[in-house]
């Protein structure tokens, strides 16, 4: 027997580039049955008083599972009944975030709580009393070093009237945020009612234009990590028969994410996790089972059911950042939304760049038709149902 003959799908291209592609496509549903994609983000939102800060901290389910100890951790989404039987531990996390510092004394909360939020969201309040004296306010969050090195966390500061003063995506390396003392004597003269105060000093360019790119280099690494979306994104170009074919496909998801983030971030729509999450996994399931009904052929009109489900899979990125929050003032989530989408799109552009060339070389091989694109198909249908399952029934 020939060594050859051990490469049962492209005996006649199994060391050529394109061949490497599509193994690499059946290691990205393998991979996809471990892991479907991890936001990697939380928030905290802060309302500075004329005596106080109040921090409210939102965490995704399996960022808490991280922060509890491993006898009460759950793989699967918590009920009240179970929120309730850690509800003590988690009261105990509450102070544990921030590090708030007037000048240089450290401030202590007098007050914490923890909520169970829909879509299974936890949210952690802390009140830090300011006192009489006046000093520039430093916040470094403690427990962002203990997550996944490419956790972030979205810092949103506001003051009584809902003007922001401060907005950063923070990261382990880079885990402060300061508010300086003219803006804290500044919201220390304000009341309850809105009057005409100067506008605090604006964010640098920098600042801001560092806070957007941290958002984008997010959404790229969301897509690259988040292989029920690019296994869906595969499973659709598999089948295509030209590179016009591939670009409307891209093209129609591309619309499909743009117009569901925009209604988003309108707050027009909202679709909770819980359905958004399911029909995401069957849309996977849906798609390969029509490639292996086709037989590898292309089916017409591809690119209307990829705008459909397209719509679906947005709401899902979408939901990375709302979920958690965002948007309290009804504009603040704009930027990060249009910034992580973005970053979302030149992932996704990037992706079909480097497997492209490859697919439709492959799509010219009649034993890559008629056995790989089965093969890959599977590989999609089996991690489609598994992640459906992991949904509904086991979540």
């Amino acid at each position: 027997m020939r060594a050859s003959d051990n490469v049962p799908l492209f005996p006649d291209c199994a060391r050529s580039f394109g061949a490497m592609i599509a193994w690499i496509c059946l290691w990205l549903g393998l991979a996809a049955l471990v892991r479907a994609h991890d936001p990697g983000i939380s928030t905290a939102q802060g309302e500075l008083l004329s005596d106080a800060l109040v921090l409210v901290t939102g965490f995704a389910p399996a960022d808490v599972e991280q922060l509890l100890p491993p006898e009460v951790r759950r793989d699967t989404a918590w009920t009240q009944a179970e929120f309730d039987a850690v509800r003590d531990r988690l009261f105990a996390l509450a102070p544990q975030f921030w590090e708030v510092r007037a000048g240089e004394t450290r401030l202590t909360p007098t007050e914490t709580r923890a909520d169970l939020l829909p879509g299974d969201n936890v949210s952690f309040r802390a009140v830090y009393p300011l006192g009489p004296e006046r000093a520039p306010l430093t916040l470094r969050a403690l427990k962002i070093g203990g997550l996944p090195s490419e956790h972030r966390q979205f810092v949103i500061i506001a003051d009584v009237n809902g003007s922001v003063l401060v907005k950063k995506l923070l990261k382990a390396e880079d885990a402060a945020v300061l508010l300086p003392l003219a803006t804290v004597e500044q919201v220390a003269n304000l009341t309850g009612a809105p009057v005409p105060v100067p506008a605090p000093a604006p964010a640098s360019t920098e600042s801001e234009a560092g806070t957007w790119w941290e958002f984008i280099k997010l959404g790229v690494h969301h897509i690259w990590t988040g292989y029920d979306h690019l296994l869906f994104l595969v499973a659709l170009l598999v089948v295509c028969r030209s590179f016009r074919a591939c670009v409307v496909i891209i093209t129609s998801f591309t619309l499909a994410h743009s117009i569901t983030l925009a209604l988003a971030a309108l707050d027009v729509v909202s679709l909770p996790a819980r359905f958004v999450e399911p029909v995401i996994a069957a849309s996977i399931v849906l798609v390969g089972v029509e490639n292996l009904l086709r037989r590898g052929a292309e089916p017409r009109g591809r690119w209307a059911l990829t705008f459909v489900f397209g719509l679906i899979h947005g709401f899902g990125f979408a939901g990375v950042l709302r979920d958690l929050g965002l948007g309290r003032d009804g504009g603040s989530v704009v930027m990060p939304l249009l910034t992580f989408n973005l970053g979302v799109e030149l992932g996704q552009i990037a992706v079909a760049a480097v497997v492209l060339p490859g697919l439709l070389w492959l799509r010219r091989k009649e034993q890559f038709v008629s056995r790989g694109v089965p093969a890959i198909s599977v590989v999609v249908v089996l991690a489609g149902l598994f992640w459906l399952l992991q949904r509904t029934v086991l979540g």
